[in-house]
């Protein structure tokens, strides 16, 4: 049935562009000059410079407002976007008109967790930009529209002692969750099979903050050469699929019964198959692999990981095999899958066989729980 008005559609993944005062007031004074700062080339475009290095703004990022047909790769300007998307007052009148009530905002510049922050030569300007950003989504993003923003943190993953201190100083601060890379051995960091990340995870089973693992954030699906983008787009749910069955063949949850993960914008549609194939080898290979877990892994994914999605009719279709409480909506504002200023009408349309119930679970009721994100 179509979304009651009193549903407050809660999206567990949008985007925010970083405004050029982000790092220049925040960092230290000796890292100032050589900090993220935005400058205005000759053809007109806003770029980003970081450490010498230009980080040109991708067209594809802030796109809402605009008609497909001016879609585009190229480098674009602050002039060229929509308020909404850096702007506090903006993005409330722009969540307001397509009916979205709360976001959770991943990052621009840095890369979804900080993954040029991850690349840079300097760590330790790296770290500070890392808290530098931090800051400013907490307190001055998130900070100015109270209850209607997760608070969401990145960290500098490449250093474990960092991103414990990082950790605890933003929880804290009231953080929601992080954004973490969802394949750490694809960027050369030690796997989640391994006990390397045993001192963070603790620190979020503890405080019961769940990891949102944004697909790409591991690097991008490998297509053929000569192949147009439509190809990786379509093929980035890759990586979240990936993700979960490397998730759910770990060990972590019998140490951390609380934590949490999100497979950001990953989609749902897939993950009947996926279970389904998941508890096949596992039935058949568990006992001489290590994997003889009190759990199957579709178990494990009930009660650790959610899938999320933007417009999925086969996942819809298949709740029942996913499970309705491990589902959350995302409107991908302001990216070029969002469908801002129709979400809300989107959604509802798409919710349309299932019951009342269920619709609030799906695009509100779950995101507060895993989010620990009640109504204010």
């Amino acid at each position: 049935m179509p979304l009651q008005d009193d549903v407050q559609i809660v999206s567990v993944d949008d985007h925010v562009i970083e405004t050029p005062n982000v790092f220049k007031d925040r960092l230290p004074a000796k890292f100032v000059d050589r900090g993220p700062q935005i400058t205005r080339t000759d053809a007109g475009h806003d770029v980003w410079v970081y450490d010498g290095v230009p980080h040109p703004t991708i067209g594809l990022n802030a796109v809402a407002g605009k008609d497909r047909e001016d879609y585009g790769m190229e480098p674009t300007a602050y002039t060229d976007m929509r308020l909404g998307c850096y702007s506090v007052k903006e993005r409330l009148e722009d969540m307001d008109a397509e009916g979205v009530h709360a976001q959770l905002c991943f990052p621009s510049f840095p890369g979804f967790a900080g993954s040029t922050f991850f690349r840079a030569p300097d760590k330790e300007l790296a770290v500070a930009c890392v808290s530098a950003w931090n800051d400013w989504a907490m307190d001055e993003w998130c900070g100015g529209m109270p209850g209607r923003q997760i608070p969401l943190a990145i960290l500098p993953y490449w250093d474990i002692d960092a991103t414990v201190a990082e950790a605890e100083r933003v929880i804290a601060k009231g953080v929601r969750t992080f954004s973490f890379c969802e394949a750490p051995h694809a960027v050369g960091l030690p796997s989640f099979h391994t006990d390397h990340w045993d001192p963070f995870l603790a620190l979020c089973n503890e405080a019961n903050v769940p990891l949102s693992i944004h697909f790409g954030s591991g690097g991008a699906p490998a297509v053929a050469p000569g192949a147009p983008f439509t190809a990786a787009i379509a093929l980035y749910g890759l990586n979240s699929q990936m993700a979960m069955i490397d998730l759910v063949n770990t060990r972590l949850f019998e140490k951390f019964p609380n934590l949490k993960f999100a497979l950001s914008e990953g989609g749902i549609g897939w993950m009947p198959y996926m279970l389904e194939r998941a508890d096949y080898t596992w039935d058949r290979h568990r006992y001489y692999t290590g994997m003889n877990t009190a759990k199957k892994p579709s178990e494990i994914f009930k009660d650790h990981l959610f899938g999320c999605f933007i417009y999925d009719d086969a996942g819809i279709r298949n709740l029942d095999l996913i499970g309705e409480d491990n589902v959350m909506f995302e409107s991908d504002y302001p990216h070029s899958d969002s469908n801002w200023p129709h979400t809300r009408k989107m959604l509802s349309e798409s919710l349309s066989g299932v019951s009342d119930a269920v619709c609030r679970k799906v695009a509100e009721d779950n995101a507060r729980r895993v989010y620990n994100f009640p109504r204010s």
